[in-house]
């Protein structure tokens, strides 16, 4: 894949483009704004690796799709409150073999479509009206899960954190040519890279563990360490994470794992704060449908009841709401 565009150079976005850029192999250009866009165009992408700084060029850094053309490989790498202005914009990045690779947290547009059971209508959680749907169609899509912790502590550089896991895969499930050559491009820029045969299954399972720990913190102010050290705090945590389980089972993505596991494994990242926190103490919008009001909209889809997630929903919905930091509109569903 010669020509890469992302869309969205932040944390993530940044530590990607960088990585893909050093080695060489693609032309790797960015779709920026403000003081990302003139980082940028000053020093191409930096990615800060423990003492390490490690600089490679942008192609072209715009912030207008028509100025790049078509691509082959195009990375989401936006907020989710972003991704209906990225709907209206990127038409010119887009051939007729494009692959479009969103790595974004939560439940993505595409989640729902070819599975039964869940209505023909999109997310109105995540796409509402369907425009998503229709400027990406799901031709073109890859599935994406990031593992990794990464931070922006100044506009256009990043500092990688930990992890470095990329999961990719068909939306439809198998694996093709095309999701084993993307797999292949990241792990030649050091990514540990999976191609999977059901990255649905693999999105959920992520989504499972960020359910409670992103929009918990948010609320509260506190890392995750004390979110689960408090046992009230991880007793609700374990119920809406099981309310959660059975809809994974319902759509087809099972989680073998008891949510006393996974507050297991999410323990051992300590004094971590999730990105949701990170938002709100920057004062940015909370990616909120996508982690939450997406499992509840699916829940109801299939006839489950979600008691704790509502809960979870609405106390997070209404503090964002007063700290300006989701759409202040009354909604009573």
């Amino acid at each position: 894949m010669k020509n890469i565009c992302i869309i969205g150079a932040g944390s993530i976005g940044g530590f990607i483009g960088a990585r893909l850029a050093a080695t060489g192999q693609s032309a790797v250009s960015a779709i920026a704004r403000g003081a990302t866009l003139d980082a940028l165009r000053s020093h191409g992408w930096r990615l800060r690796q423990g003492d390490q700084l490690l600089q490679a060029p942008v192609a072209t850094a715009s912030a207008h799709a028509a100025d790049l053309g078509v691509q082959d490989l195009v990375i989401i790498a936006v907020k989710g409150p972003a991704l209906s202005q990225v709907a209206r914009e990127i038409a010119p990045l887009l051939g007729p073999d494009t692959v479009v690779l969103p790595t974004m947290n939560g439940v993505p547009w595409w989640f729902i479509e070819g599975r039964s059971g869940l209505g023909d209508a999109p997310l109105d959680s995540v796409d509402p009206g369907g425009t998503i749907r229709a400027a990406i169609p799901l031709r073109h899509v890859l599935g994406c899960v990031v593992h990794a912790s990464t931070a922006s502590p100044e506009p256009g550089l990043v500092q990688h954190r930990m992890g470095q896991g990329l999961i990719v895969g068909e939306p439809l499930g198998a694996r093709s040519e095309r999701s084993a050559q993307v797999a292949a491009l990241l792990a030649a820029a050091g990514f540990e890279a999976t191609d999977s045969a059901d990255v649905r299954a693999d999105i959920w399972y992520k989504l499972w563990g960020n359910l409670t720990m992103n929009p918990i913190s948010a609320l509260t102010g506190a890392t995750i360490d004390r979110v689960l050290a408090d046992p009230l705090t991880r007793q609700f945590c374990t119920e809406a994470m099981a309310e959660a389980a059975l809809i994974g089972e319902r759509i087809g993505c099972h989680i073998a794992q008891r949510p006393e596991d996974r507050h297991l494994v999410t323990a051992r990242l300590g004094a971590f704060k999730t990105s949701m926190l990170q938002d709100v103490e920057a004062g940015r919008p909370i990616e909120l449908d996508a982690i939450v009001t997406a499992v509840r909209e699916i829940g109801q889809r299939v006839g489950l009841p979600t008691p704790q997630i509502d809960v979870l929903l609405g106390l997070t919905r209404l503090f964002a709401r007063v700290h300006g930091l989701y759409p202040d509109a009354m909604d009573t569903t």
